[in-house]
């Protein structure tokens, strides 16, 4: 079975990213140079390694929107997760050259460069265009419902990578979670197995039996953070079930081996 199509409201969507990189860039003027320095999680990075690419996603929009517009689209939002992994090196080369050279005692003044910069950008753009993008010619709308992946993930990792409690948009974060969970859809179609993320999402996935009415014989169900988690590969799928933050029940409710949808 085939995934659904999912459709976003463009214009929440678009309210969503810019609300949500503020609380960010707001959040990135007031850590502390011990903060700063502190391990992502994230290989190599420091937190300002991550702000910095934060400040990059922001202004890669921006640049996006001022090429040239592509023909046609080559990539939907719910095929961009499972493509990010080819590019994870340049992505974060990319992020790397935004600082370069700075110290991080510049990075509030960069950030809040970038996003003034995806600010105007969206402001030009209001209407239906297609971005020449590295990993292939996206719809704006497309690319900007995978920007509240990008954020609402990297708020989550700089809320625990340096302490501090970052507020994540409601709309960012059901539309980060229905677009990984339809990425998983997508990864492993089929009607066996149900998912379930209250309040914003439900897909079925993986091949056998399908339930038709009643209580589905297999069913995985999450928080909204945990599932971003588990299909981000920042938790497994073992710690998760262990501390309770996963209900499986059925023998085929293991998503273990399809975890994580993006890395």
């Amino acid at each position: 079975m085939a995934p659904r199509i999912r459709t976003y409201d463009a214009a929440k969507i678009r309210a969503a990213v810019t609300a949500q990189f503020g609380h960010i860039a707001d959040a990135v003027r007031e850590l502390t140079p011990e903060q700063l320095g502190r391990d992502s999680g994230l290989g190599d990075w420091t937190v300002a390694d991550l702000a910095a690419h934060i400040a990059w996603i922001a202004d890669s929009l921006a640049g996006g929107l001022a090429r040239p517009p592509a023909i046609m689209a080559e990539l939907t939002a719910v095929e961009w997760p499972s493509a990010t992994a080819s590019l994870a090196g340049k992505i974060a080369e990319a992020a790397k050259e935004t600082l370069d050279g700075a110290p991080p005692s510049e990075l509030p003044e960069l950030i809040d460069r970038a996003g003034a910069r995806m600010a105007e950008a969206l402001a030009a753009n209001p209407g239906r265009r297609v971005l020449n993008l590295w990993i292939g010619d996206m719809t704006l709308a497309d690319f900007l419902v995978t920007r509240t992946v990008e954020l609402v993930v990297h708020t989550d990792d700089l809320n625990r990578a340096a302490g501090v409690d970052i507020p994540i948009e409601r709309q960012a974060l059901a539309a980060c979670t229905r677009l990984l969970a339809d990425a998983l859809a997508l990864k492993a179609p089929g009607g066996s197995v149900e998912v379930r993320i209250p309040p914003f999402a439900v897909v079925q996935c993986i091949e056998g039996p399908r339930h038709t009415r009643g209580t589905p014989p297999n069913v995985v169900e999450s928080d909204p953070l945990t599932w971003i988690r588990l299909a981000t590969g920042r938790t497994d799928w073992a710690s998760a079930v262990e501390g309770a933050q996963v209900r499986a029940s059925g023998e085929r409710a293991d998503l273990s081996a399809l975890l994580p949808v993006m890395s």
